[in-house]
C-alpha cells in the first residue's frame, strides 16, 4: 500500500511527530547562539509554563530518565537559572522555579518560538490555525484524561 492510499487517521501520529521534530530542529537553529542544549531550553520553557512543577513531572514530559533530569537541573541551577524548593506536601520531593536571572533567556526563547511558529504556519489562514489548535487541544485532553502522574522526586 502506498502512503497515498492510507487515510489521514492512519498517519496522524507520524505526521504530528514529524512536524514536532522539524519545529524543534528549526527552533534549535534559531537559538544556537544561546548555547543551550535542546533539553535545557525545553526544561526552561516547561518550568516557565508551570512554575513549581515537580522534578518527576519534568522528567515525564521530557521523556527522560529522572537521573538525567537531575543532572540537567544541576547544570541549570549552577548557571543560576533554576532553583529547587522543598515541596511542603512531600519532603522527598522538590519543586522547580526559574530565577530572575532566567528572564532574559526566556525572553529570547519566546521571541524565537514566535518566529518558529510563524515560519511553520506560513500560508495557513487564521481560521485554519484556530481549527488546528482546537483539534490538537481536544486530542490532548482525550489522551490525558486518564493519565495520572504519581511521582516522588
Amino acid at each position: 500500500m502506498s502512503t497515498n492510499d492510507q487515510s489521514p487517521d492512519c498517519n496522524i501520529g507520524f505526521l504530528l511527530q514529524d512536524v514536532a521534530r522539524l519545529m524543534r530542529r528549526e527552533f534549535n537553529r534559531r537559538v544556537q547562539d544561546l548555547e543551550l542544549t535542546q533539553a535545557q531550553w525545553r526544561a526552561l520553557s516547561l518550568m516557565c509554563r508551570d512554575p513549581g512543577m515537580r522534578q518527576c513531572e519534568l522528567a515525564d514530559i521530557l521523556e527522560m530518565q529522572p537521573i538525567s533530569v537531575a543532572r540537567l537541573l544541576d547544570r541549570l541551577e549552577a548557571s543560576g537559572w533554576v532553583e529547587r524548593k522543598a515541596d511542603p506536601s512531600d519532603r522527598r520531593a522538590s519543586k522547580l522555579y526559574l530565577t530572575e536571572r532566567a528572564e532574559p533567556i526566556m525572553a529570547k526563547l519566546r521571541k524565537n518560538g514566535a518566529e518558529t511558529r510563524a515560519y511553520a504556519l506560513a500560508g495557513v489562514s487564521d481560521k485554519d490555525r484556530q481549527m488546528l489548535s482546537d483539534i490538537l487541544t481536544r486530542m490532548r485532553a482525550n489522551l490525558a484524561a486518564d493519565e495520572q502522574l504519581e511521582c516522588v522526586t
